[in-house]
């Protein structure tokens, strides 16, 4: 049994089919199924359950799993120590960001490390924030770009990038749209648009309305905050998104959120584990480019950075 056998068995674990983990690792699928099976005989026993449409893991696969993840953590602390002992920075890391990410000292601070530190790989993985935050629990994604409302989650160490309120967007024919400000009770009775469950701005939005006893129907959903702009410029409904997604949308009218002390929060997120020398390389990046530095999480918008998902 190699190492190589356990990544690709999580590959397949994690993304559920060979295909899919295939296209992950950049191998064959014939080769990583040929991989799948050298493992089962070499165990005496079958891992994945493929008479489905979706793969699944057996009994013992999930035992496989779990022992897996212990092995190849083991093996790339072994290797962080190693290169911190004679100070390298090399190795691979997995990078998170949300869906539709428009945050561009995120995307600054990627490739100053990448220009910094070559020898490192980096793999970005799109994803919501609920996803995300599971992900880096998990271990297998290293560091994420998440949103949140009120606070990124505390089993996380986290660096709050931006904390903006909420806002509305209407189109100038709405019934709304000669206010300055609209308070949740008004806002509910007209049709929402907003980003859909599992991003930081329908949680905000969820937030926001339990704390007055409120349940918000929204009407339509879309990934991206252009989206959901472009839907309420066609008179579709009242977009409800962070204060700086508005501001870019001149056809529309943009309202203040009043009565709800929840805000849109982005933080970048990783586990309270000691970080590897690589990791620790790229938040030196991060913190460099939000200009959070030296200091307690940021409480206002970086510069060119916005709330998304």
């Amino acid at each position: 049994m190699e190492l190589r056998h356990l990544r690709y068995f999580l590959a397949v674990a994690d993304e559920g089919g060979f295909t899919r983990a295939a296209a992950r690792l950049h191998v064959s699928q014939p080769g990583i199924s040929a991989q799948i099976a050298q493992l089962e005989r070499e165990l005496g026993t079958v891992l994945f359950d493929r008479s489905g449409r979706a793969v699944r893991l057996t009994e013992a696969g999930e035992v496989v799993r779990r022992h897996a993840r212990q092995v190849l953590a083991a093996e790339r602390g072994l290797r962080e120590a190693v290169d911190e002992l004679h100070a390298l920075v090399r190795g691979s890391l997995v990078v998170g960001m949300i869906m539709a990410c428009t945050v561009e000292p995120f995307f600054a601070a990627l490739a100053a490390f990448h220009r910094a530190h070559p020898g490192v790989a980096l793999r970005l993985a799109e994803d919501d924030s609920d996803r995300l935050a599971a992900h880096v629990r998990e271990g297998t994604v290293d560091l994420a770009l998440i949103g949140a409302a009120h606070r990124a989650p505390e089993d996380l160490a986290a660096r709050e990038v931006v904390n903006e309120p909420l806002a509305v967007a209407v189109p100038p024919g709405h019934p709304l749209a000669a206010r300055d400000s609209v308070t949740l009770d008004a806002l509910l009775a007209h049709p929402l648009l907003c980003l859909p469950h599992g991003t930081g701005i329908r949680a905000s939005l969820e937030a926001a309305c339990a704390e007055r006893g409120l349940v918000p129907a929204v009407a339509m959903e879309a990934n991206a905050p252009g989206a959901v702009l472009h839907l309420a410029a066609r008179g579709l409904g009242a977009a409800v998104l962070s204060a700086s997604m508005v501001e870019g949308a001149p056809e529309l009218r943009a309202l203040r959120l009043e009565g709800t002390s929840v805000r849109g929060v982005l933080a970048l997120v990783t586990r309270k584990a000691p970080p590897s020398p690589a990791l620790a390389a790229l938040l030196a990046h991060c913190e460099k480019a939000f200009g959070t530095a030296g200091g307690p999480p940021h409480p206002r918008r970086a510069p060119g950075a916005r709330v998304s998902p």
